[in-house]
This record gives structure tokens, sequence and C-alpha cells, in this order.
């Protein structure tokens, strides 16, 4: 259940920090595993607990995060939580408005159309006043999940927030966002600043309220050239590895391991490599072995089995696992999917995915 007494710090002790390890490149008895949107609408539950709610409404409740970032756990032997919220709490932090349409996903009611619209945002923003609410999730979660495994937090990286602001929702070419890019490109790097700040201090505030591991996601890396992605992106990214570190150093805060994940973005991945970030995720469109040579010896890796593979019978799955695990190596590996897990998903198949890594890496191991 999601309630906690004690006083908000002194969490309890953590029991399996095989992730954790393996995160920071340390030996580990078997690969640890982990889904992207594990906290989802393939499981029942989740649409049960989220029916009646509006969906960011669920993200501002404590006690509805929590139970939705557990139920995952409830079911499969998963090495690591990731809190339950959205990317779109920061551009709603920064004061615009964002209603979930059913069927069509976020919208922004007022997207970002002229350079002169960005006056209109918060220019500075207190992240406890605008995201304590996920703060809070994460302190009542790290409890909640009494040290059975670690807790992810997690952002949006600031290019992929600016083309939802400009979008005003999902795209399939980006186009108004880049143009800005193309047209306007300081009034680009301004936004682009701003939500840097932000999600620096937002990220610290995770770290502070418990989390134990940080996520950027750069969705919308896929959408950019390896030119604008140096100009526009990349630099952003190692912005906020570097001030999120310096920022804990000050504050006296654990330095967690942190995950880049940049989708579709093949060509950055020697760059990536050199971020910042103890992890680098893959999407499922890369070759292991391509990504090892491009990445080094010196980043774990985290993905990348192709989310639709879990609609394949559970024997193929395993096949398919075992195949990923000797591809990447069994340490300094995390196993993941190359994006989320879709709504339509079996949860068994889940499961059977989340029991062949450990099967089949424990099996490697040992020989």
């Amino acid at each position: 259940t999601c309630s906690f007494s004690s006083s908000p710090k002194g969490f309890p002790k953590l029991k399996n920090d095989t992730f954790l390890r393996a995160a920071r490149g340390e030996d580990t008895e078997h690969t640890p595993v982990w889904c992207m949107r594990q906290a989802g609408r393939y499981l029942p539950e989740f649409r049960e607990t989220r029916a009646a709610q509006d969906f960011f409404a669920t993200c501002r409740s404590p006690k509805l995060c929590c139970e939705l970032t557990l139920q995952p756990l409830r079911r499969f032997p998963l090495d690591a939580a990731i809190i339950f919220s959205d990317i779109l709490v920061v551009p709603q932090a920064l004061g615009m408005e964002v209603i979930m349409v059913p069927g069509k996903g976020p919208m922004f009611t007022e997207p970002l159309k002229e350079v002169e619209d960005l006056l209109k945002l918060r220019q500075k923003v207190d992240v406890t006043a605008e995201l304590g609410y996920v703060f809070q999730a994460i302190t009542l979660t790290r409890h909640s999940l009494e040290g059975r495994v670690p807790l992810i937090g997690f952002s949006g990286a600031p290019w992929t927030l600016m083309s939802y602001m400009i979008e005003g929702g999902g795209s399939s070419t980006m186009a108004k966002a880049k143009s800005w890019l193309y047209r306007h490109p300081e009034a680009s790097h301004r936004l682009l600043r701003l939500l840097a700040d932000v999600i620096t201090d937002y990220l610290v505030g995770q770290v502070a309220a418990g989390a134990q591991a940080l996520q950027l996601f750069e969705s919308h890396a896929g959408h950019l050239g390896p030119e604008q992605f140096q100009d526009f992106a990349l630099p952003y990214i190692r912005d906020i590895a570097q001030a999120v570190k310096s920022k804990l150093k000050e504050e006296a805060l654990p330095l967690v391991p942190m995950i880049i994940f940049a989708k579709d973005a093949h060509y950055a991945l020697r760059d990536l490599a050199h971020a910042g970030y103890e992890v680098v995720g893959l999407d499922w469109t890369i070759r292991p072995q391509e990504a090892r040579a491009q990445t080094g010896k010196d980043v774990t890796l985290q993905g990348n089995l192709d989310p639709c593979a879990l609609y394949a019978p559970k024997e193929k799955i395993g096949e398919l696992v075992k195949k990923m695990l000797e591809s990447f190596g069994t340490q300094r590996y995390i196993a993941n999917l190359g994006h989320g897990l879709y709504p339509d998903m079996d949860p068994e198949h889940v499961g059977a995915f989340v029991e062949a890594v450990h099967a089949h890496s424990r099996h490697i191991n040992k020989h």
C-alpha cells in the first residue's frame, strides 16, 4: 500500500541493487531488467485505477502515482521501478496548459506559435512549488517499495519538450518545431536553455525526494539530422548531466547514475557515450555489437528488444532475449525494450521477457 508514517527520509534499506550496480559498471550475477512504460495500460489493474481520473489529475496525485508505479512489481520480478508521471509536466510548470484527449494523446491548448510567445512562459520556475507533487510521489513510492528495487526518476529532454510545446501535440514530421530551429535559432536556444535549467532543478529535486537513478528521454531525437542534433539537442543533454551532478554535490545529495535515451539517434551514439551519462539507452533499430563498438567500454548500455517482439509466442521471446544477451554481453548491460510497452500487449508475455532475461543471463554468467 502507498502510505508511510515514518519521517519522510530514513528510507528502507535496498535489497536488490543489481540495476544500480550494472548502471555503475560493476559486476552483476544476472542482467537487470525493467521496461519503459511498465506502469501502463497493458495492465488491467492500471486501466481500473486510472478509469475515473483525468490523466494529469492522476499525475498530480502522489497516492495514485505510487499505486501505478508498484503495480508491475507485484506481477513481475523487475529490477527497477520508474515513477509514474509524464514528461509534459515540465511545460505545465512553465505555465502551459496541456490536456489529455482520449484516443488522441496530449494537446496543448495554446502552443507556441511566434517567438513573442516565449514571453508568456514563466522565466523563473520554483520546481518545488510547480512540481512538488512529483517529489511527493517519489518519496511515498520509495517508502512503499520497502527497498525491493531502486526507483528511477525521469524527465523529457529540452528538444523533445520544445517540439511538443510548438507542435501542440504529437506530429509525424515535427515540421513546425523544426522550422523554429531554421528560422529562429536564437529564440530556439533561449527556449532550450530555459528548459534545460528547469529540467536540471527538477532532476535534482527528484533525487532529494528519493530517486535512485535518473533517465532523460530525448524521444524525438529521430526527427533531427546529425547537424541539428549537434546544435540543438546534444549541448543541452551534456549541460544537464553536468549541472545535475554539480548540484547534487553542492547539496550533498547522492550522485545517482544517469541514463540518456535518445530514440533513433544512431548518428550520435559516440557523442552520447561521452555526454556525462553512466548509461546509454538504445532503441530497437541498432545492432548490439555496433552500439558497443561506438560507445566503448566506459558506459553501460540499456535496451533494446523490439517492443513488438512481445507479440511473439513466449518461446520465441526467450530465443530473442538469449540472442540479445549474447550480443550485448551480460555485464555493463541493462535489459529493456527499445521503446515503451504498447497498451494491447499481454502481461504474460512481459513476464516471459523478464524471466528470460534473468534465466539466460544467469546461465551465461555461470558458463
